[in-house]
């Protein structure tokens, strides 16, 4: 069993009968929908799964997982995702996969997030380039934006042309170097015109479960992941 699937069977393993449950995008997401998935078959697990992007929703349903909308369940009880990076605090960069958006708004409706890792992508501070998110019509704008904050913004692309998100906008991947302190950032970020949301989940995660070859450690709020 590699380190992802270590990390998602172990949050997978706190869903439980009748949870609303929120899926996150990319590859340990996907291997948390198959864990899922295999409860369902193997227990009889009676779940309904939000999906945070088209990709997420088609291999859920195409799996046999029941599914519903935010509009429909607009609270959930768990929501499991991945990420990209996690400091000491538990703060994460995310949105590599480019459901950032989507998965920030699931992580704010559900009672518990639970963030899945192999222990790789755990790092004393944060410093890999920021996803942000941004409206095709305020590219430009929110490029400044972004430049004036101190970052170096690049144009994420996709054979060539602009990648274009499930809800239709554009990602700028936005270089800070070390990011001494996540939680400001992100409020400055939020406030760029142009920029709908940013790839910083600062004081979100419930619970960090890492993967790892020993087995799977989970971390809470307060508790320092090694």
């Amino acid at each position: 069993m590699d380190r992802k699937e270590i990390a998602a069977r172990s949050a997978v393993a706190q869903i439980q009968n009748g949870m609303a449950v929120g899926l996150g995008s990319g590859s340990t997401s996907l291997v948390a929908v198959r864990v899922l998935a295999e409860r369902i078959r193997t227990e009889g697990l009676q779940v309904v799964g939000v999906a945070t992007s088209a990709a997420t929703e088609r291999e859920a349903r195409a799996l046999g997982i029941p599914m519903t909308t935010l509009d429909e369940q607009p609270v959930l009880d768990i929501a499991i995702d991945g990420a990209d990076q996690v400091d000491t605090q538990l703060a994460c960069i995310k949105g590599y996969g480019g459901a950032l958006l989507r998965e920030k708004i699931v992580a704010l409706s559900t009672r518990r997030f639970l963030v899945m890792v192999d222990a790789s992508k755990l790092s004393l501070m944060l410093d890999k380039p920021v996803p942000v998110e941004c409206l095709p019509f305020a590219l430009g704008v929110a490029r400044l934006g972004l430049e004036a904050l101190g970052g170096r913004p690049a144009l994420r692309r996709d054979q060539g042309a602009a990648y274009t998100t499930d809800n239709g906008n554009h990602i700028l991947d936005v270089d800070f170097g070390s990011i001494a302190d996540p939680g400001a950032l992100g409020v400055r970020l939020a406030a760029v015109p142009g920029v709908v949301g940013h790839g910083l989940f600062v004081g979100l995660v419930h619970e960090l479960h890492v993967g790892d070859t020993g087995g799977s450690r989970v971390f809470k709020p307060g508790q320092t992941p090694r």
